[in-house]
């Protein structure tokens, strides 16, 4: 006879991506401490360290990650087997197109070795695999949560498998159209920024030597991001028409186009790996916690692009998740309880909005195309390059070391 009794654990982590990931690896020492036990839901597939090894592909996607971001991975231990594939960036060039003021931020002025680092995706997920190996977690994967009931104490989540789990805690980390979070009628603000991110990699003519950069035009901006060897990580925002045109053109008429637009500081553009696309909008849910709930990354929140702080914001998020119920246990209060959640909710609104109005400021300051402005954004690039401590004050909270 099939038991059919629910599976208890005290947090269930849906969604097995780098930010579920990371919070399954940043919890484990606290887990172990308090006999918790941690289940993570993925609907993908999650392999094991041992079954395949890293093969660097030119076409894979990177995600930029700050200082901050590092001494996160560090504490969780995870930080030495992501670094083997990690790209400094040592240098950030700001600029905007047809202007002469720019912005240049140096690493060597903040005395640090980076301001932040460019990892593969798939290498930070292989990197986090092989720590989830370590773990003694419950995996349910490949499975997807059709339900999710509210109880006194938790919630029950009904899998495609047709296994129930009884959780203390769940945590939504399954992304920015997350099905739970449907499920539970909670909905999101949204800004819509008629505009889509082209994501390439390319290769270029000479060493970019950690340099970044950041070119700004009024038809959208601009993030090339240093990767491996003499390549570059592309970020190119454009409307839909635009792009349309951009994604129909030969690997050859696509360099061109993307050599008129930025220029030659990097050299000449030699080649060009697969282009993806994704629409921008600026999202955010309307409830970020409930009772015995909590929503992380994209679930919680996307921004645009421009400042490449998404990942970086998301991993604050874990952090913090992680502070509020270690201090939760030391009150001795209930798993999941609204003291806690209500605790880590207020750690997280005051930096998800400077960070999430910030980069829709910027967005919104260089997409008006007028003469005057235009000159005022040149002086403003031009003065903030001049003076010295705003520019480090700057460069320390872009890295994540001042919140």
């Amino acid at each position: 006879m099939t038991d059919t009794r629910p599976i208890q654990v005290d947090i269930a982590i849906v969604g097995g991506g780098l930010v579920g990931s990371s919070l399954a690896c940043a919890l484990a020492p606290l887990a172990e401490r308090q006999g918790w036990q941690v289940a993570i839901i993925e609907a993908m597939p999650l392999s094991r360290s041992g079954e395949r090894s890293y093969q660097p592909s030119f076409d894979e996607r990177s995600s930029a990650i700050a200082l901050g971001s590092r001494l996160h991975f560090e504490r969780i231990g995870i930080w030495e087997a992501m670094a083997e594939h990690a790209s400094p960036i040592r240098h950030i060039h700001i600029s905007e197109r047809g202007r002469l003021g720019s912005t240049h931020m140096h690493a060597q002025d903040v005395h640090a070795e980076a301001l932040g680092y460019v990892i593969p995706n798939a290498w930070m997920g292989q990197a986090l695999m092989a720590r989830l190996d370590t773990l003694p977690l419950q995996r349910f994967c490949p499975a997807q949560v059709i339900s999710a009931e509210p109880l006194p104490e938790g919630y029950r989540l009904a899998l495609d498998s047709g296994q129930m789990i009884d959780a203390r805690l769940m945590v939504l980390a399954d992304g920015g159209r997350s099905p739970i979070k449907s499920l539970l009628g909670i909905s999101d603000q949204v800004h819509d920024y008629h505009e889509h991110a082209l994501i390439a990699n390319v290769e270029i003519s000479r060493p970019h030597q950690g340099i970044a950069y950041e070119r700004f035009d009024s038809a959208g901006p601009m993030a090339l991001l240093p990767l491996e060897g003499q390549r570059m990580g592309l970020v190119w925002t454009r409307a839909p028409d635009e792009l349309a045109a951009l994604l129909v053109m030969s690997d050859r008429e696509f360099l061109a186009a993307l050599q008129g637009t930025f220029g030659e500081r990097v050299g000449r553009f030699r080649k060009v790996g697969s282009r993806h696309h994704y629409p921008l909008s600026k999202r955010q849910a309307c409830e970020q916690i409930r009772p015995h709930l909590a929503i992380l990354g994209n679930a919680a929140h996307s921004l645009h692009p421009v400042a490449g702080q998404g990942f970086n914001l998301a991993l604050r998020g874990v952090m913090d998740l992680c502070a509020a119920l270690e201090n939760q246990a030391l009150r001795g209060e209930p798993l999941g309880s609204m003291a806690a959640l209500s605790d880590f909710e207020h750690r997280r609104s005051q930096d998800r909005l400077q960070v999430a109005e910030g980069s829709h400021l910027l967005v919104s300051l260089f997409g008006i195309d007028n003469m005057p402005l235009s000159h005022l954004r040149s002086l403003g690039l031009a003065t903030l390059d001049k003076v010295g401590p705003l520019r480090r004050a700057l460069m320390r909270r872009a890295m994540g070391v001042v919140r």
